[in-house]
């Protein structure tokens, strides 16, 4: 299902490059900008199933992303000129902001170089769990425990059922049946459900545990003049699945965690998955009164005058793992597949 659903989005972006309608329609759907989404930056892998391979660009396209998104005349800023520039009723050069969430330590190890070599501002956004080597990865443990290849026993939807997973073809088909019932309304639930899996193929719940940051490697990145440390919650959870009192202590525990362990304010957060499911009006808000002065979301679409009365509901433009194609990027850039999905709103919501 995924795959078909990647084929087809290549196939539509590829369409509008080659018809040369997104240079056309770019005056009036590129805006002042876009936020930049990344995840994890490590070379490329051979695995037949990786599903979590979306979430993972190879250092080689960062660096050829980068020199091409120069090359459009766009200039990188920080995210605190990002917020500047909204601000502002003038306009000015067309803007990228990077960002990249969860703290992975290849951000460190193979994104860093990149971005000094092209002198780019980036933002991580970090749950505190995850430096504090408490997070939980489900995700990614969910991978493992298919990968393992041994028959995983789930009772969903009131039925006992097997999965195989001894072929790739068997895990991707696991992967598509379980990923959206796992990821339900219950942040728990999810937890227990993968930790259960987890059990049954005899691999650690917090299998990617170790890829994280420490502290000690986020204070050394800190000091990076061209980083901007986010926040990204406490624990990783969609925020709209809690109540509003531990919403609120997700989103105020993860910047303040993050300003005594690293001595330095944290103004700008982003919400975990990040999706319209996942956080809206009420998250925005708390996000506000916790003290942020931006939020991001994985919104699909670009930056326009009005983000400025949305600065806590800000869409980004995922670098997918799924797409790492520069022609694409290009077309991603000039708005036109944001402005043909949202109806040429601006403001989307989804």
């Amino acid at each position: 299902m995924l795959i078909t659903k990647h084929a087809v989005m290549r196939t539509a972006l590829s369409a509008i490059y080659r018809s040369g309608s997104h240079r056309l329609l770019s005056p009036i759907t590129k805006g002042l900008g876009a936020v930049l989404m990344l995840h994890q930056v490590r070379p490329a892998s051979a695995r037949a199933f990786d599903p979590n391979g979306i979430l993972r660009v190879t250092p080689e396209f960062l660096d050829a992303a980068l020199r091409q998104i120069k090359s459009e005349g766009y200039e990188f800023v920080a995210m605190d000129e990002a917020q500047r520039r909204l601000s502002a009723t003038a306009g000015a050069k067309p803007f990228v902001a990077v960002t990249l969430d969860d703290g992975y330590r290849d951000n460190l190890v193979y994104a860093r170089p990149v971005f000094a070599r092209h002198n780019v501002p980036y933002c991580i956004y970090v749950p505190t769990s995850f430096a504090d080597g408490q997070g939980d990865l489900w995700w990614e443990g969910f991978e493992a425990a298919i990968a393992a290849g041994l028959p995983l026993k789930v009772r969903k939807d009131g039925v006992r059922q097997t999965f195989d997973c001894a072929t790739p073809e068997q895990q991707r088909k696991t992967w598509d049946a379980l990923y959206w019932w796992l990821r339900g309304p219950d942040e728990d639930r999810t937890r227990a459900l993968t930790h259960d899996l987890c059990r049954q193929a005899g691999v650690p719940p917090f299998a990617s545990a170790r890829d994280m940051m420490t502290w000690d490697e986020l204070s050394e990145l800190a000091t990076d003049p061209l980083c901007t440390i986010g926040a990204h919650t406490v624990n990783h959870y969609s925020l709209a699945k809690l109540d509003a009192a531990r919403c609120f202590e997700e989103i105020a525990s993860g910047k303040q965690g993050l300003e005594d362990r690293l001595g330095r304010p944290v103004r700008h957060m982003s919400y975990p998955y990040g999706s319209a499911a996942d956080c809206g009006p009420r998250e925005f808000e708390l996000a506000k009164e916790a003290g942020f002065e931006t939020g991001v979301t994985t919104y699909k679409g670009l930056l326009f005058p009005a983000h400025r009365e949305h600065m806590f509901g800000l869409p980004r433009l995922s670098l997918n793992g799924e797409f790492q194609d520069l022609q694409m990027l290009s077309v991603l850039l000039g708005g036109a597949p944001f402005a043909l999905r949202n109806g040429f709103k601006h403001v989307a919501t989804a």
